[in-house]
């Protein structure tokens, strides 16, 4: 079982990124999964989180309307895009599996390594 992110790095306030998450060893069209963040000093908040079939996400109050969850179910992938990149976003993005049956916000099941993200001028 393994989650692997990607497409992280630094960008300004304003831009944008995307980042992508690889799945493999498990039936990644059964599960919900979400991205999960945390800064340093701080805790994690959970950003944003999608169904098996991608019909329903959800939104932390603090990314709603810059950024968009959905997943590849034949590719295996998992992707958030961010726009009106702030620097209050500057975190480690982590890729996370909801557990199984589990209503937003996901208990955290599995999770990636996480892929850093830097928003600053």
């Amino acid at each position: 079982v393994q989650l692997v992110e990607s497409g992280g790095g630094m960008v300004q306030p304003g831009g944008s990124l995307r980042l992508s998450c690889a799945a493999s060893g498990f039936p990644f069209r059964n599960y919900k999964m979400m991205w999960v963040r945390q800064a340093p000093g701080k805790g994690p908040e959970w950003v944003s989180g999608i169904n098996t079939i991608g019909g329903s996400s959800n939104y932390a109050d603090s990314v709603k309307g810059r950024f968009t969850i959905s997943r590849d179910n034949a590719k295996n992938t998992l992707y958030l895009q961010m726009n009106s990149l702030k620097p209050e976003d500057t975190a480690l993005y982590f890729c996370a599996r909801g557990l199984y049956g589990s209503t937003w916000p996901y208990p955290i099941d599995i999770r990636g390594q996480g892929t850093q993200v830097t928003v600053s001028s």
